[in-house]
């Protein structure tokens, strides 16, 4: 695990904010996806705002930034309009969404928003079912070779996760069908592998967790202070050939098929 000595206290400007974004690896060009908690991440200056202002620099004009924004149960769905469940996904997520030139993506079980040069490719055409896995936005984060920052965020909420399900050869992996009520054309189901209870059984319970936790323990993630959480940033390619790696060890398939 590469570690980063933090050096500073107390709310941060965008200065110190891109300075240390760069030193845990975030250069011109790259896409990445961000997790957050400002909670952890503690005074800011400009709050949500000034974090999307370094994030933004500090990846310039070439680079693009992506953002999970699913978690609201709201009826009748708006995809631009809905706002982000903050408890679930954080402020920044929602900060991000209503920020001028960032692209969000029309489905009402995998929310996304983009901002770059690459935002539309990232974030269009989403399959309508089964939207981790193939031609999913997922998908094309590991093709653009993206990277994935953590910032204070729960180790349970890895979305890339998601994508690795797909493609783990597990036998009887548990699919559901959900009901969405949009607010253009009403009711609609939806197919996919089981993305909140687990697509199979692992004995110790929640996968999820572990997943990441075991990727951080082969010293793969670079980790150091952004303000005043712990940050943690990898690859999203080999993050997912971890994980189906540690699926295809540990998960136990079980035949079932649920209609919510």
């Amino acid at each position: 695990m590469r570690t980063i000595t933090a050096s500073s206290s107390g709310a941060l400007d965008r200065a110190s904010l891109i300075g240390q974004l760069k030193a845990l690896g975030l250069t011109e060009g790259q896409t990445v996806m961000v997790h957050a908690s400002m909670r952890k991440v503690g005074p800011v200056a400009e709050g949500a705002a000034g974090m999307l202002a370094a994030l933004f620099e500090t990846l310039g004009a070439s680079g693009n930034l992506l953002m999970v924004l699913s978690g609201l149960e709201d009826e009748p769905f708006d995809c631009l309009r809905t706002p982000v469940n903050i408890e679930d996904m954080g402020v920044l997520a929602e900060v991000f969404r209503t920020t001028p030139g960032v692209v969000v993506n029309d489905h009402a079980a995998d929310r996304f928003a983009a901002f770059g040069p690459r935002a539309g490719w990232l974030l269009n055409p989403t399959p309508l079912h089964h939207y981790h896995g193939q031609g999913s936005v997922l998908e094309r984060l590991v093709e653009a070779g993206g990277k994935v920052l953590r910032l204070g965020a729960f180790p349970d909420t890895v979305t890339l996760t998601h994508y690795a399900e797909y493609l783990c050869s597990v036998p009887a992996k548990h699919y559901v069908r959900r009901r969405y009520v949009r607010a253009d054309i009403g009711e609609q189901w939806i197919d996919s592998l089981d993305d909140t209870d687990g697509i199979a059984v692992w004995s110790r319970g929640d996968y999820f967790p572990q997943i990441f936790l075991d990727y951080r323990d082969t010293g793969a993630v670079t980790v150091g202070p952004v303000g005043a959480c712990t940050a943690e940033y990898f690859d999203a390619r080999a993050f997912t050939d971890f994980a189906v790696a540690w699926m295809e060890q540990h998960l136990i398939g079980e035949e079932r098929i649920d209609h919510d």
